[in-house]
């Protein structure tokens, strides 16, 4: 999980949390998965619509304490 991207977006309502991802994964090179930290419970249901519609999935949802810890692996971008 090293290489993983994180994006801390804990203590924000949604839709914050979910642009917060979607201009991280814009602007990061590609670097296999995204891990998202968030503490609204929407970003359950508001990461997964964002994955489809770019293209990508949800490995995992966790919850520990009330923060949520998203999974995310964006699609391979070929090069050249």
């Amino acid at each position: 999980m090293s290489d993983d991207l994180l994006i801390d977006a804990r203590g924000h309502r949604c839709p914050v949390p979910t642009l917060r991802l979607r201009k991280a994964l814009a602007d990061a090179p590609y670097t296999g998965r995204a891990v998202l930290l968030a503490s609204d419970p929407m970003a359950r249901i508001d990461v997964p619509y964002l994955m489809q519609e770019l293209g990508g999935h949800v490995v995992e949802i966790s919850e520990v304490d009330g923060v949520l810890t998203i999974i995310v692996e964006r699609p391979v971008v070929p090069t050249g």
